[in-house]
């Protein structure tokens, strides 16, 4: 039982530890950059933001995590901000949401924002675009050994003359309902992708 407490100590004080460096590294951005941003995103894929992280690190800094830490530097309201204004990025940062730091020009900020966007492969619980419905008849995109696999995933296919076969229509998705993993495993193996990962300027200041 001791160990147990001890673990549980441990995991407490390096989340503690954890929350106290974010505030910390918040707090001497806010010195640091010329300008702030509260931004929201959509269908987050961490590899390609990443990749923009990496691309703007010269001139910028990102922070995504808990929103309520997040919301200590600059604080929470006009009596405990940081500087006057600092308390309305708090206000804003709730959901799907992150703080950006930069010295980069607004409209150059502004025109990264715009452009960025990567396509990819829905997860289940993503919401539908759009219906998706597969009309019975040859699927030649597959080959024959795939026919078991396919049936696995719950596609009325069979095999004739080494082709695969869909052998009646299917409704793979309907716009605006959830995905279910059935749903979402089919999108992928057709090649589909719609989700589509954007951020979204929310909020700027001057500090």
């Amino acid at each position: 039982m001791q160990l147990i407490r001890d673990l549980v100590q441990d995991k407490k004080k390096k989340g503690r530890e954890h929350k106290e460096a974010i505030v910390s590294a918040i707090k001497q951005a806010l010195e640091d950059y010329s300008s702030i941003y509260v931004f929201t995103f959509e269908n987050m894929r961490n590899p390609k933001f990443q990749e923009f992280r990496e691309q703007l690190k010269s001139s910028s800094r990102f922070f995504l995590g808990s929103n309520k830490v997040m919301q200590v530097p600059p604080g929470r309201s006009v009596a405990d901000e940081t500087k006057p204004g600092n308390h309305k990025l708090s206000k804003f940062l709730h959901g799907d949401a992150g703080l950006f730091f930069t010295n980069l020009e607004k409209e150059e900020v502004q025109r990264l924002f715009k452009e960025f966007e990567e396509h990819d492969f829905s997860r289940t619980g993503s919401i539908a675009i759009k219906k998706m419905e597969l009309k019975g008849g040859q699927l030649e995109q597959f080959s024959p050994e795939m026919e078991p696999f396919l049936r696995k995933q719950g596609l009325p296919v069979r095999l004739n003359k080494r082709v695969i076969e869909l052998v009646s229509d299917l409704v793979v998705c309907e716009e605006g309902q959830p995905l279910s993993p059935e749903s979402a495993r089919t999108l992928r193996l057709l090649g589909i992708k719609m989700a589509t990962f954007l951020l979204h300027l929310f909020l700027w200041l001057e500090p």
